[in-house]
């Protein structure tokens, strides 16, 4: 097949591509830069990234093309990226990013190629059964990405493909090395792209203003000031700057709550504070893979309310065409309004929502 796969300049998608083409396949590859505010600065990667893809397509032999999709992702992602910080939610961008650019933007830049299909260096599994596609957790469980790609539908599926789907971060390495790529032993990303390297707060500052107001207890009693809520997510604790306050214990305190109306930042002591544990949630903005999903309703399902969690115990409803109700057997810890919670049936991702 003629195959485009998308080469990021990491570990990762350089075997995805070197595997393609030992597989027989016509392989292209595509550099995408999704990112241009301050790109020249210490914090962005991206210049290094494709100097990096230059090198991993001249040695398996193949031709790489770079793509500007900064438009798309600023109007697509990092818009709603700002609007959700600006409404005290914590939203997740790699969903987005995947849905609107690396499995849209990019696809319709690969049809236009000629392509069969893309490829990514994703770690998941695209399973078909009677033209019906499937997204499975990866061999890999530890590394399995299905949580940032559960609003894929059946046209995105069917025109791709996850060549890392049945081997190991280990094994992925190992053939790297094996094949002389320098990117072998090359740090997996972390955070969110944009951000790079540099704090949060510094770059959040540069597009939403700062609104200060208050930290307090349970009891309302004032402890400190906030820089911002949207600064802060649910379960944090890092970053308060409220111990050692006199007729507290000296342990430290976690983000209970944010009151949005007010202003105010909730904290308590207590890592398992009951405000922290809840058995259940409401999620918008539903996106299904199948359109079998009533038949789910009620059933014994599983579910991650973060990427990387253990699979929990639950059901779920719906409460309308867009909202659904998700219970779990044992209560969560720290359940933050803009994520996604996504939901299983073993090792079958059937989609997910946004928390509410």
């Amino acid at each position: 097949m003629n195959i485009v796969v998308g080469l990021s300049g990491g570990v990762d998608s350089a075997v995805a591509a070197l595997l393609l083409k030992q597989a027989g396949h016509e392989v292209t590859a595509v550099f995408m830069k999704n990112w241009e505010e301050d790109d020249s600065s210490e914090y962005c990667s991206a210049k290094e990234d494709l100097e990096d893809a230059c090198k991993i397509a001249d040695k398996i032999g193949i031709e790489l093309k770079t793509i500007n999709f900064a438009t798309e992702y600023w109007d697509k992602v990092f818009e709603i990226f700002l609007d959700e910080y600006k409404k005290g939610r914590t939203p997740n961008p790699d969903v987005l990013c995947n849905s609107e650019i690396k499995f849209k933007a990019f696809l319709e830049y690969a049809n236009d190629l000629g392509a069969t299909k893309i490829a990514t260096g994703h770690y998941a599994t695209i399973h078909e059964n009677n033209n019906i596609f499937y997204l499975k957790e990866a061999n890999d469980k530890h590394k399995d990405q299905t949580y940032f790609l559960h609003r894929l539908n059946q046209y995105q599926l069917s025109h791709t493909m996850c060549p890392l789907s049945d081997i190991d971060k280990n094994q992925v390495r190992q053939i790297a090395k094996q094949n002389s790529f320098e990117v072998y032993n090359k740090k997996d990303s972390t955070g969110i792209c944009f951000i790079g390297q540099r704090r949060f707060k510094e770059f959040l500052n540069q597009y939403i203003p700062a609104n200060p107001g208050f930290i307090v207890d349970e009891k309302e009693q004032i402890l400190g000031e906030h820089d911002g809520i949207y600064f802060y997510t649910i379960g944090q604790r890092q970053g308060l700057k409220i111990g050692g306050k006199k007729d507290y214990q000296n342990i430290p305190w976690f983000v209970l709550e944010k009151d949005i109306k007010n202003n105010k930042l909730i904290v308590g002591q207590n890592n398992n504070n009951p405000r922290l544990l809840k058995n259940n949630l409401i999620a918008y903005n539903c996106s299904w893979i199948n359109d079998d999903i009533q038949k789910y309703y009620k059933k014994p399902l599983l579910a991650r309310i973060r990427h990387g969690q253990q699979k929990q115990k639950c059901k779920f409803y719906p409460i309308d065409d867009e909202t659904i109700a998700v219970d779990f057997t044992d209560k969560q810890r720290a359940i933050a309004a803009g994520q996604a919670v996504v939901l299983y049936d073993n090792e079958i991702c059937l989609g997910g929502a946004i928390i509410k």
